[in-house]
């Protein structure tokens, strides 16, 4: 199946967003500019790498059910990050960002100056979102069926290693604070992801020049049409 999308951009709510903005852009290896608005843009040397930061009002009041997992040489290199998980709990270290939302951070010797390595996505069905996702937009899926996992790598248009979908007991209720952006491939119309099973969240209006939808599990994600520029993004 040919894709329907490409990968656009990645997007996170903060209340502080110039604070968070310079959490991320450190940490990711991102370059920081705020265009009106109120969001912050983090750039990367490709378009893919793209993460806006928007001003909300609301803060984290539950888990992240999408997270970044990220590089590093070290945990010194995220200082007054919080630790969330025990040493050698798992193969990865779990911290937290100003606002309390959670990421991953795997150690390496060498690491890139982009740093992105994964965005990780609790789901109530792991393998239903993850072939959802896999028709939407390619890329090849897999699966850890010892542990419920599933992974699309290589997606159109994605700058980094891979899409995760992990297994959690607990539904979504909240919007997410970690969202995608995907442009329609050409000939492509949102009636097309509605087919596909997208549910149309916001249309664009006077505020907004993209459409939010959402996966079958409610994920949020916004979609551009080819040519239509993003900021300043507000929601």
């Amino acid at each position: 199946m040919t894709p329907l999308v490409t990968f656009h951009a990645l997007a996170i709510d903060a209340v502080d967003a110039s604070a968070l903005a310079a959490f991320w852009a450190r940490t990711l290896g991102l370059r920081a500019e705020q265009p009106d608005g109120g969001a912050v843009a983090l750039h990367g040397k490709q378009p893919g790498q793209t993460v806006w930061v928007n001003p909300v009002p609301e803060p984290k009041t539950v888990k992240q059910r999408v997270h970044l997992d990220v590089r590093a040489r070290s945990l010194d290199d995220l200082p007054g990050s919080p630790r969330l998980t025990e040493p050698g709990q798992y193969p990865w270290t779990v911290l937290a960002d100003p606002e309390g939302g959670e990421l991953c951070v795997f150690t390496y010797e060498d690491v890139a100056d982009y740093r992105l390595k994964d965005v990780v996505v609790d789901c109530a069905d792991p393998g239903a979102v993850a072939r959802w996702w896999h028709g939407l937009w390619g890329g090849e899926l897999g699966h850890d069926a010892e542990h419920g996992w599933w992974w699309i790598d290589g997606a159109a248009g994605v700058p980094f290693e891979s899409f995760d979908f992990g297994p959690v007991p607990e539904p979504k209720t909240v919007k997410n604070r970690i969202h995608w952006d995907v442009e329609l491939n050409p000939g492509v119309t949102v009636a097309d992801l509605v087919a596909y099973g997208a549910r149309v969240v916001r249309e664009p209006d006077d505020e907004i020049r993209w459409t939010v939808m959402a996966d079958p599990e409610g994920n949020e994600f916004c979609v551009f049409s080819p040519g239509v520029e993003e900021p300043p993004y507000a929601e």
